[in-house]
């Protein structure tokens, strides 16, 4: 008893412990997502913030930067920007002012000089100052915004997805004739469209995108945001801004953890209160109700189920649970006295019907050759039950020395009913045809005996034939029954379809067709019930006619006591594991002719 008590308990403990692993790896994973999803629109709107800002000096400047760009495509060599930018940044703007005043007296460019008046060398110095500026610009706001940097791209060549960059702060660098470190301006890449989905995007359509392009670069994990820069409705390039998250993913991770920690400190400590309850109030009753079920099992006591219902304390389900164990043993002890009852009168019927199935099989011909001296014939027949006892026959005997008569018939119904309905109507064919009387006749005779008292309204398919032996002519009748199969000759087994007569039992004063028919020496007949064309399978197919034709010619030349056997086991090849659901009943017969030869 310890020993269940303890595993019962390491069982609820386990599942304690599984469901506080997925409560906390549930909980660890939505809070990740929750944080992560937070941070990145925070990413997202950090990102907005820097090019809107940029994207608003960019636009104030209006056509000056279109002149840059347009001056900086037409001669890019002569664009030189030191590492330095932002220190040198002051000497170029006197170095460009000191040559206005030498060279434009009286002239202040913005005021009274334009960019178009200047001499290439003044639009030279113009430009790489504008261009440490706005390097600066950018560097500067990429540190005001908290992000990795912030560049200016325009599409080299679309059709092969190149962008310039134009403004870079991370280019490499190179060194000059005069040994000045510079900024490898202009740098094309090739922008996958795959990696750079919304920053190809943001400038086919010439509109701010919603989402950002995420890449590992240099710069680690970055998410790239792409805001198109337009000036006077044309589309100059993109302005684009990037953001490390590595750090604040780290800081992420610890956040979740440290949460994650105190969620299983508290699911512990609850497990273990949740665990103390449900040992106290359920375990401990549920192995009292077992003692006592255990113990009804060892002593068969039915007193024990009053001290079951005892244990089951409150009347929640395990009270509930106790007190149907407690009438469970009650009414177990009730039944098992009435089952001795029912067992002991089924033993009886089936004893019953152990005989009647003996006495129905003795009331068949069941010994072959069924006529040693008579070298006149071959004939042989099975019929096997589809329950203890069935409703099919057949019968073969010598009406005198010179015809024989074959009948084979099927009751409607099952069982017991079937039959005792069998043997009535097997009694009655065999005296009328005993008595001379032609199978029309004498089925004529025999329905309007069934007829009368038949209440459980029964009827049987019958087909009858007397058989002269010295000529092989014979006659025969058909009641609704299955067509015979014959063989002349040599040739193949092939039905005999001719008219029927309605079954016997059906409808009192009735009148039977005969038919006339002759058989030669070696001439076969075989005759048959319908459980072997309607033997089912598992996919509900009949065996039908042209299987069984097929099995009769598969072995022609075959005894009837050969021939048999092995249509049965055609039948069971068939039909596999399904049960039999009606009685198989065959019968073969040869005539060989007077001489038997």
């Amino acid at each position: 008893m310890e020993k269940k008590k303890k595993s019962l308990a390491k069982l609820f403990l386990l599942i304690f412990i599984i469901s506080a692993i997925g409560t906390i790896i549930v909980n660890v994973s939505m809070t990740y997502m929750a944080q992560t999803r937070s941070y990145h629109e925070e990413c997202a709107s950090d990102l907005r913030k820097l090019t809107t800002f940029l994207t608003g000096l960019i636009e104030n400047e209006g056509d000056e930067f279109l002149l840059l760009k347009s001056w900086y495509k037409e001669h890019p060599d002569q664009v030189e920007v030191p590492l330095d930018f932002r220190e040198d940044m002051p000497r170029m703007k006197k170095a460009f002012d000191d040559y206005v005043l030498a060279n434009y007296p009286g002239k202040i460019y913005g005021a009274n000089l334009t960019f178009d008046e200047l001499d290439f060398e003044g639009q030279k110095l113009f430009v790489n100052y504008s261009f440490e500026y706005w390097f600066t610009v950018f560097f500067d706001a990429a540190e005001k915004f908290g992000l990795s940097y912030v560049y200016f791209i325009y599409p080299e060549n679309e059709a092969e997805l190149t962008m310039n960059y134009m403004f870079d702060p991370a280019l490499e660098t190179t060194t000059t004739a005069d040994g000045k470190e510079i900024l490898q301006l202009g740098y094309i890449v090739y922008e996958d469209p795959e990696l750079h989905k919304y920053m190809w995007e943001a400038w086919n359509s010439g509109q701010t995108q919603n989402g950002f392009d995420s890449m590992d670069n240099e710069f680690g994990h970055v998410y790239t945001y792409c805001v198109p820069l337009i000036i006077k409705g044309e589309k100059v390039g993109l302005l684009c801004s990037e953001i490390s998250i590595e750090y604040v993913n780290s800081e992420i991770s610890k956040n979740v953890i440290a949460q994650g920690l105190v969620t299983a400190i508290v699911l512990i400590l609850f497990t273990i209160v949740l665990y103390i309850l449900l040992d106290r109030n359920v375990l401990k009753r549920i192995l009292r109700i077992e003692t006592g079920v255990k113990k009804y099992s060892e002593d068969k006591d039915p007193d024990i189920a009053t001290e079951i219902i005892k244990y089951a304390g409150r009347m929640d389900e395990l009270g509930v649970l106790a007190g149907s164990f407690g009438n469970m043993i009650r009414e177990l002890e009730d039944y098992m006295v009435n089952l001795q009852h029912v067992t002991a009168e089924k033993e009886r019927i089936t004893a019953d019907l152990n005989i009647a199935t003996q006495i129905q099989a003795d009331m068949l011909p069941k010994i072959f050759p069924a006529f040693p001296s008579r070298v006149e014939i071959d004939i042989y027949a099975t019929m096997t039950p589809a329950k203890e006892v069935g409703g099919d026959f057949y019968d073969f005997f010598l009406v005198d020395d010179k015809r024989l008569a074959m009948v084979i018939a099927d009751v409607s119904g099952k069982g017991v009913p079937a039959a005792l309905f069998m043997v009535i109507a097997k009694t009655l064919i065999k005296n009328r045809l005993q008595m001379g009387e032609l199978p029309a006749e004498a089925l004529s005779n025999v329905n309007n005996q069934l007829c009368e008292g038949n209440e459980a309204e029964l009827f049987v398919t019958v087909w009858a034939a007397v058989i002269n032996l010295e000529t092989g002519d014979a006659v025969e009748a058909n009641a609704g029954h299955e067509y015979p199969a014959i063989r002349k000759g040599n040739g193949d087994y092939e039905l005999i379809k001719s008219k029927h007569s309605p079954a016997v039992a059906t409808i009192e004063g009735l009148k039977f067709r005969q038919t006339e028919f002759h058989l030669d020496p070696g001439d076969r007949l075989f005759v048959y019930t319908d459980g072997v064309t309607e033997a089912t399978n598992a996919s509900n197919e009949l065996f039908g006619e042209k299987r069984l034709l097929d099995s009769l010619n598969s072995n022609p030349d075959a005894t009837p006591g050969e021939l048999l056997p092995i249509v049965k086991k055609d039948i069971d090849a068939f039909v596999g594991e399904a049960p039999q659901f009606d009685d198989i009943t065959m019968l073969g017969f040869i005539y060989k002719g007077p001489d038997g030869q």
